[in-house]
């Protein structure tokens, strides 16, 4: 195996470890769940796809044959964990938060994406909409 994917093979794996090291720490010492989220987001995009893109890459070179399925579980992650990261946010924004007194006002025509869509003037789109009904 040539020297320069050797390298580039220990950089994922070190990056890719030392991002899950990261993340498990922000678990750990981080006590709020809204800041305790990016650790594991953080850690499980780019820790768990460098050490899967390191495996991908050292099997390529030392067998002879690609295999998509690091390639495959590597994008699925970069896609379902902020996703997942967004919609556990809004259901804690639901549960814990004031929309009236806790958030400042949106300064546009709707509120804020998670609450009720009530501007800062008092502008209610759901009226539009009951009108529009009946």
């Amino acid at each position: 195996m040539p020297f320069v994917v050797e390298l580039i093979i220990s950089l994922l794996i070190v990056i890719g470890g030392l991002f899950l090291l990261v993340g498990s720490f922000g678990m750990l010492k981080l006590r709020d769940l809204l800041p305790r989220l990016h650790a594991p987001t953080k850690a499980s995009t780019v820790g768990v796809g460098g050490v899967l893109i390191a495996s991908m890459l050292y099997f390529w070179v030392e067998r002879g044959h690609f295999t998509i399925h690091e390639l495959l579980i590597t994008l699925f992650i970069f896609l379902t964990a902020p996703i997942t990261a967004n919609l556990i946010a809004k259901a804690y924004m639901l549960l814990n938060v004031d929309p009236h007194s806790d958030l400042p006002p949106s300064k546009q025509n709707e509120g804020w994406a998670t609450f009720d869509p009530v501007g800062p003037e008092g502008y209610d789109p759901s009226e539009e909409y009951q009108e529009k009904e009946n």
